[in-house]
Order: C-alpha cells, then sequence, then structure tokens
C-alpha cells in the first residue's frame, strides 16, 4: 500500500501566501542551489530571456514616455492649429507601432523559452532523482514513505517548473520594470518620484504584515490537505476492507471531519490573502490620484525658481510610469512567496538527490558459484539501539534446504536481508563459498541468488515479460520451462491472450495465488545456485500448493535453499530448520531431531498458535 503524504501539499496549493517571506540562510542556499541547477544547461537561454526583458521593458516604457511627446509636441500644437498637420504624427505613431511590436516579438519570445528552460530542468530533475533511487539502499525505502517518495516526483518536482516557467520569469520582469522605470520617474520629476516611491513603501509594509498574518494559516492549510490525500488514498486502497465491515458511513463520517478542518483552514488563510491585491489596488489608485495633485499643483503654480515645472504631457505620462511602477511591486511581492514556496519543494527534491548511494565496498566476483552459505557469529540490528539478531551461527553445504521458522519478529526475514546485503551486519561475518560477502561486490552476489517475496509484485508488460524479468537473455522457450516447472503454465494458457497477455495494475486481473505462481516463475528462470523463497507460497490456497510443491522441489534440486514458511508442512524435508525466537536460535536440526527434542519446534508442529507472537 501506498504511504499517505502528510508532509502537507505543494505546488499551487503553497503558492500565493499574501506576503514576502523572511528568507533565512538554509532557503538562500536552496535558492542559489536552485538558480545553478537552471543556468547549468540554460545559460545562454537565460541571457537571451533577460536580453528578451529588457527589449520589452524598454519598449513599454518608450511609449509610457512617448505619451508625454504626443501630448506636449503634437496634439496641443494640433489644437491651436487652425490647419492641422497629420503627417509627421502618422509617422511617428508608425515608428512607435514598430516598437511596440519589437516588445511583443521579444515578450513572445522569452515566455516561449521559459517554457522550454522549465520543461527541461523538470525533465533533467527527474532523471536525476530517479537515476539516484536506483542506487540507493534498501533500508532507505524501508525508513520512508512511500507515496512521501513519490510527491518527490510529483507535487515537489512540478512546483520547480511551475516558479522557473511563471514566477522567475515574472520576478525578473519585474525588477527590470521596476528599475527603468524608477530611473524614468527620476529623470520628469524628482518630487513626483518621491510621492510615487512613499506609497510604494506603504503598499511592500501593508504586503508583509498581511503575509505574516496569513502564513500560519496556510501552514495549517497545508497540513490539512495532506491529511485529506491521505485519507483518500488510504480509503481507495482498503476499499474492499471498508465494504466487508461494512464501514461506508464511518469512512464518509471521517472524511466530513478533516475536510471540514482543511474548509475551515483554507477560508482563514485565504480571508487575509485575498485582500492583498485589493488593497495595494485602492493604495495604488491613492497614488494615481495624489500624484495627480501634486503634479497639477506643481504645473499651476510658480516653481521655476526650482525648476519643478510641468508640462500637462509630463503629468499625464508620469502618472503611467506610477502606474507601471507600482504594479511590479505587488507582483514582486507574490512571486517571491511562489520562489520561497518552491524552494520547499526543491528542499525535498534535494534531500533524495543527496541521500547516499548504497555502498559496495566488495571488490570480488563470484566465479562458478557453488551457494555454500554460513554465518559465524552474526549479530545485528536495524538501529544501533536496538539489536535484532544475536549469535547467529549457521553452516551450511551446497544443495541443502534450510528452513527459517519462529512467530513474528523472530529475525527471520532479517537473515534473508543479510544474505543479500540489503543490510550490513553489525558484527561476525557471513561467507559465501568461503569468501566474507562484504569482500564480494554485490552486483555479483545477487545474481547468484533469486528470491521470491511474500508480497509478489508484477510490472506492467507481458506474462512472458514479467517471467523474463528474472533473466533478460531468457528465451521464449526458457519462460515457458519456468512456468511448466512450477506449475504456472496451465493458468497461463487459459489466459486471453496466454503468455502474451498484458498485465497492469500489479496484476490485478490475476489471482494472489497466480500472482505468487508468476514470481517463483520468475526465480526459476534465473537459474541460480542460491533460491531464498520468504514465504513465498503464504498466499496460495492448499490445492495450489500442492500443485505447485512438486515444482518447487525440482526448482531446489542441487541448490542452497532457504526458506521461510509458516506452514510447517512445506518445511518438513528441509536438511535443516533453524528455529529462531527473538533475533535468537533456539533450536536446530532436521525434523525428526527436532520433533524428538520436544520443544518449541514440536510445540509449533503441535499446533501452539501462542508461539507464534
Amino acid at each position: 500500500m501506498r504511504q499517505p503524504n502528510f508532509g502537507g501539499p505543494r505546488g499551487p496549493h503553497a503558492q500565493n501566501q499574501g506576503g514576502i517571506q523572511k528568507i533565512d540562510r538554509k532557503t538562500r542556499n536552496i535558492i542559489w542551489r536552485m538558480a545553478r541547477l537552471v543556468l547549468g544547461d540554460y545559460k545562454l537561454s537565460i541571457g537571451v530571456v533577460l536580453v528578451c526583458i529588457v527589449v520589452t521593458s524598454v519598449t513599454t516604457l518608450a511609449s509610457t514616455l512617448f505619451t508625454r511627446t504626443l501630448i506636449d509636441d503634437y496634439i496641443v500644437p494640433l489644437t491651436q492649429t487652425d490647419n492641422p498637420e497629420y503627417h509627421s504624427l502618422a509617422q511617428v505613431l508608425f515608428k512607435l507601432g514598430l516598437i511596440l511590436l519589437v516588445g511583443v516579438v521579444c515578450s513572445y519570445l522569452y515566455n516561449r523559452l521559459m517554457i522550454n528552460v522549465s520543461q527541461g530542468t523538470q525533465l533533467k530533475l527527474r532523471k536525476q532523482l530517479f537515476e539516484r533511487m536506483e542506487r540507493l539502499p534498501i533500508s532507505y525505502f524501508d525508513q520512508r514513505q512511500h507515496g512521501d517518495i513519490m510527491s518527490v516526483y510529483t507535487n515537489d518536482v512540478d512546483s520547480l517548473r511551475q516558479m522557473i516557467s511563471t514566477a522567475l520569469a515574472q520576478v525578473f520582469n519585474s525588477v527590470i520594470t521596476i528599475g527603468v522605470t524608477l530611473a524614468s520617474m527620476i529623470v520628469l520629476s524628482v518630487p513626483l518620484t518621491i510621492v510615487s516611491c512613499l506609497i510604494a513603501a506603504v503598499m511592500m509594509v501593508t504586503t508583509t504584515k498581511l503575509g505574516k498574518r496569513s502564513r500560519a494559516y496556510f501552514r495549517t492549510q497545508q497540513e490539512s490537505l495532506g491529511r485529506v490525500n491521505g485519507f483518500i488514498e488510504e480509503m481507495m486502497t482498503g476499499q474492499k476492507v471498508v465494504k466487508v465491515f461494512c464501514r461506508e458511513e464511518q469512512a464518509v463520517s471521517d472524511f466530513e471531519a478533516i475536510n471540514e478542518q482543511l474548509r475551515s483552514s483554507a477560508c482563514s488563510a485565504n480571508r487575509i490573502a485575498n485582500i492583498v491585491m485589493p488593497v495595494n489596488g485602492n493604495l495604488s489608485n491613492l497614488g494615481y490620484v495624489l500624484i495627480a495633485v501634486v503634479g497639477a499643483t506643481i504645473a499651476l503654480g510658480d516653481f521655476s525658481l526650482f525648476t519643478f515645472n510641468l508640462s500637462l504631457g509630463t503629468i499625464v505620462a508620469f502618472l503611467t510610469l506610477n502606474k507601471s511602477f507600482t504594479q511590479p511591486i505587488t507582483h514582486v511581492s507574490q512571486q517571491i512567496n511562489s520562489v520561497l514556496n518552491a524552494a520547499v519543494g526543491a528542499e525535498r527534491v534535494f534531500t533524495l538527490m543527496d541521500a547516499e548511494p548504497e555502498v559496495d565496498e566488495g571488490t570480488k566476483a563470484l566465479v562458478s558459484p557453488k551457494g555454500d552459505v554460513d554465518f559465524t557469529d552474526v549479530n545485528f540490528g536495524y538501529v544501533p539501539e536496538k539489536q535484532v539478531l544475536f549469535d547467529i551461527d549457521i553452516n551450511t553445504q551446497p544443495g541443502q534446504k534450510i528452513a527459517f521458522v519462529g512467530g513474528t519478529g523472530a529475525g527471520k526475514t532479517t537473515v534473508i536481508n543479510l544474505i543479500n546485503r540489503f543490510y550490513e551486519t553489525n558484527s561476525g561475518q557471513i561467507l559465501y563459498d568461503g569468501i566474507p560477502i562484504k569482500d564480494i561486490r554485490k552486483d555479483s552476489l545477487r545474481k547468484s541468488m533469486s528470491i521470491v517475496l511474500q508480497e509478489t509484485h508484477l510490472f506492467t508488460g507481458t506474462v512472458l515479460d514479467n517471467i523474463r524479468y528474472g533473466r533478460l537473455d531468457a528465451t521464449d522457450d526458457d519462460c515457458i520451462r519456468a512456468a511448466q516447472l512450477v506449475g504456472a503454465h496451465d493458468f497461463i494458457r487459459r489466459l486471453a491472450n496466454g503468455y502474451q497477455t498484458v498485465l497492469s495494475g500489479d496484476g490485478g486481473n490475476l489471482s494472489q495465488g497466480e500472482r505468487q505462481l508468476l514470481a517463483i516463475a520468475r526465480a526459476a528462470v534465473a537459474n541460480p545456485p542460491v533460491l531464498i523463497l520468504d514465504e513465498a507460497t503464504s498466499s496460495i490456497d492448499t490445492r495450489t500448493e500442492q500443485l505447485v510443491q512438486q515444482g518447487m522441489d525440482t526448482i531446489m534440486k542441487g541448490r542452497t535453499t532457504f526458506v521461510i514458511a509458516h506452514r510447517l508442512s512445506t518445511v518438513r524435508n528441509a536438511d535443516q530448520i533453524i528455529v529462531l525466537d527473538h533475533g535468537r536460535i533456539v533450536e536446530q536440526g532436521s525434523h525428526d531431531e527436532l520433533l524428538a527434542l520436544r520443544g518449541r519446534y514440536y510445540r509449533l508442529y503441535e499446533g501452539d498458535t501462542s508461539l507464534l507472537n
């Protein structure tokens, strides 16, 4: 079952929090790393984007400044002339049209480039994440929720894409626009520029104050949304259990409760965040009126001593520039929040990318392995403070069948994990053909083994492809023989397209027993010297177990086989039966020898289920 992600949503749900957040040192480092990631492959594209943004801003500014020229040099003189001549005005307007056309082309170009950059970065990130994930140890996945790892590939990476494609370009555009516009405003009128800057400062302070109040509510909203997503996922995967116990009404009631928590927190968060734009809009309008009043006062008054005289065209141009100045400030505050929220997703992405890969200190390769596996004084714990295995000593001969029995948590699967080097021993050693397994390369070691897990997993593809997964160079005949060997051939022939039947959804159209048989056939086609069966027949009914047992016995001939089983009937013919209890070997011997001891194994064989806990 995929684990629900309780880490909160990413992407659009985590954006637009209404205020400029404080950037700490850690966040700055993440943002800088994001920038290096984007610039790494797209320096030229980003450079072109910046040039296009500058050109777009300049063309927009040129049209604004032209307003002054249009009014002062053309419209006013034309209104004062009895026979106005519009030829020169038409020429100027045509030139302005060409300039604006250049701006439109540049705007289109940089938006297209940013889409390419964002999608390319997303492709690169997911590729790097998957490559890193394939090199991570099993312990990484055992210690983390699978749903949380999946959210890194989806929500967190997508939040970066959105930030690059929209927020990044808008921040560039807004910053450049603010700088160019401010310079033009200063040239037109210093007094009006001071008034405009004061209004902009009030807008920034207001935005920041509102943002501080809304962030706490948004954090609660994210947590509530995470709980809703997790609950829905849990109910979908457990739908059969819900229906078996008739808990539909209880499920609906529980969902309504957590959904109400989401609604309440979302209302509180958006109530504040959604007033930022109206407040800033009104402040901008107030500034517009204030500048018009101040500008008119200066224009109508006598300020020649201070060189403050303003023409009508200058006032109109400045009012337009003021809009161009204040609007990007609001945009920047919002987009900075988008960047910072994308940094949260980036932190999770980089955490996975920076995870320590599986270490392999082995240098030796197995040549014609025999499958002689021995344990000597092995101790192990998944975490240092809790030991799981104590003084494990096992001596095997190639071709023997070794069975592990014991209650839940006795350490049976842990022993198997050590043989595969999914985990490393804390002390003691495990020998494979007389070689310490720590000295054997992991790929060489694992290729000499096949394992059938209690929880089967089938990949999307044909039945033949799933069997061939055990050995990619196996022929169709090899796969069919393996299926015949384990007793899977008959049910495969009854499928719609036989061996070419396409499986999807982890083989959801097959019974659990049929899925397990395919997993056993996959192990059989690999033809290894060591076979590991981790309760491989636990999901097979008694009749199917009888059919497959003969095939299993055939597979195990000549191979060292480690078997974990709750059904003691499947291990009666084992050469060694090892009884584990709380990580210690308490009994060891053949079936008859252990029955003669009349100890723990005898009690298990007689049906004392209390020993299984």
